[in-house]
């Protein structure tokens, strides 16, 4: 197998980031943004993906959560571009559903090289702990962005938006986790007709 691990150092005015991650990993999370409940999506995604990741930023958070949370997702997405490399051999595409009590949402991962991201929520509130509600979707596309993939995600059920969020990152996780699997028929191969997923 090959390693497929990236470490990604993010600095600006606004925020000071550092990621490492370990596709190939058992699920281990260290995590410290400074926004509670962002900690603990990420952990849940790292979980349920399987993927070692070791996250650190140093915000503005004086001033509110959201540069903290999409350059958190751009780092991290970034790490993923990077561990993956020329996606040789990965089966490229997964999905997943998850539920959580009352909630249900799907995520569809294409790692195509083509950044997009459609979501669609219903939330509740305006925030869950100190996180915004509105930046789930901004984390998600940031995410997306970074890493070149195309996402889908979409809430089917729920009144809870903790339950939504945390159902969010279980499906993302997971659906990245089938994504990203090698696929020992194709080893050696870009799954693509056009032979590259990095151009």
């Amino acid at each position: 197998m090959n390693d497929r691990r990236a470490t990604v150092d993010r600095e600006t005015a606004e925020t000071k980031i550092h990621v490492s991650l370990n596709v190939d990993g058992f699920g281990r999370a260290e995590v410290q943004t400074g926004i509670g409940f962002y900690d603990h999506m990420l952990t849940a995604f790292a979980r349920h993906g399987r993927f070692d990741i070791d996250v650190r930023c140093e915000g503005d958070l004086h001033i509110d959560a959201h540069h903290t949370m999409e350059d958190t997702a751009l780092a991290l997405g970034a790490a993923f571009d990077r561990a993956l490399g020329d996606r040789t051999g990965i089966t490229r595409m997964g999905d997943a559903l998850v539920p959580l009590d009352e909630a249900l949402v799907q995520a569809v991962v294409d790692i195509s090289g083509r950044p997009f991201a459609v979501t669609s929520f219903d939330w509740v509130g305006e925030r869950i702990g100190e996180a915004p509600t509105e930046m789930v979707a901004h984390v998600l596309q940031s995410f997306a962005t970074a890493a070149r993939l195309t996402l889908h995600v979409r809430q089917l059920a729920g009144a809870n938006d903790h339950h939504i969020a945390e159902a969010t990152m279980k499906a993302l996780g997971r659906a990245l986790d089938a994504a990203t699997r090698l696929d020992e028929r194709i080893a050696g191969q870009v799954p693509s007709t056009k032979e590259t997923l990095t151009t």
